[in-house]
């Protein structure tokens, strides 16, 4: 059996302290400084820093690549691996290039469909889903073998991530999805952006009756609004998306210059909110090419300074 070297962001979450996280989009071109600025604006602020990988289907510098000009300014990265775009081979590969680099976390995620994208006529892969690309980086971390049986020389450390939804429909099987993701090699999540904080209470709940707040590290992902049109656009064009009225509303009352600062109130007081929910292990910042926000939002909602781990 493999003996696994744990990753800053599990060390962070097995001393019991409140985990952040954030994330960065690659840039669209082979300018590494694009990613190296956005993680300079928020590393003092954050555990880690997921790297996206061709977020909305659009073509992007790979999250490889960018994960390792972070890991070689001394930051933690979450390598951030959908199956859209490659079979079981290229993941294995790509899995074992991270871990050359002693990159330690993945985030296992399906992708969006390639017709939102710049390449519509490209092909889905999708050899496997998300939950078998979680049972893949177990495998190769704890048996120490490729999915084809043969021994790993110096298998993978991966601390396993994996997305959740508390919002789409049919809200019944949400929490049934959960432990399937658990189930799969999950050790932790991070959500959908959380608007409806009574929903999303609601889902935590059921997860806690059942028993799987003890099984996995749940990280309340959030998105400061900068207006309400991006309140109105994330409610109705965004699937999978829960956007209260009463938030549109709030947002729409104020004046338009002073919107954005607004959304920001808006996720500080729902992080401190949901860090009294039972459970709550943590939270995942995705301020979507507003970096410069993630230390004010972290520093307000009492999540500073980051503590040191050894």
């Amino acid at each position: 059996m493999n003996v696994k070297t744990p990753s800053k962001l599990e060390k962070i979450l097995a001393a019991g302290h409140l985990a952040v996280t954030s994330e960065c989009g690659p840039p669209r071109g082979t300018d590494p400084e694009v990613i190296v600025k956005k993680a300079n604006l928020i590393k003092d602020h954050v555990d880690a820093i997921n790297i996206t990988d061709n977020q909305t289907s659009v073509t992007r510098m790979s999250s490889l690549a960018a994960c390792i000009h972070l890991k070689l300014l001394g930051l933690e990265p979450v390598l951030q691996m959908v199956t859209r775009d490659r079979n079981r081979i290229a993941l294995q590969s790509d899995i074992l290039g991270a871990a050359s680099f002693d990159i330690h976390n993945i985030l296992c995620l399906s992708g969006d469909h390639q017709s939102f994208g710049d390449c519509p006529q490209g092909q889905n892969v999708h050899d496997i889903d998300s939950m078998q690309l979680l049972q893949t980086v177990r495998h190769m971390r704890d048996e120490g073998k490729f999915l084809g049986g043969d021994e790993i020389k110096r298998p993978p450390q991966m601390f396993a991530g994996a997305a959740a939804n508390p919002f789409a429909d049919p809200f019944e099987i949400r929490v049934p999805r959960l432990a399937k993701k658990i189930a799969a090699g999950a050790e932790f999540i991070q959500t959908q952006c959380i608007y409806n904080l009574d929903k999303f209470e609601e889902w935590m709940r059921l997860a806690r009756e059942r028993g799987l707040l003890e099984k996995v590290s749940i990280l309340a992902g959030l998105t400061p609004m900068k207006s309400a049109g991006m309140a109105r656009y994330m409610k109705n064009r965004v699937p999978g998306m829960d956007v209260p009225d009463e938030l549109i509303k709030r947002l729409a009352d104020t004046p338009k210059e002073k919107q954005a600062q607004e959304g920001i109130d808006v996720c500080v007081e729902s992080i401190q909110r949901l860090k009294e929910v039972e459970g709550i292990r943590g939270f995942h910042i995705m301020a979507i090419e507003w970096e410069e926000k993630v230390p004010e939002i972290v520093e307000r909602g009492g999540l500073y300074p980051r503590p040191e781990v050894d």
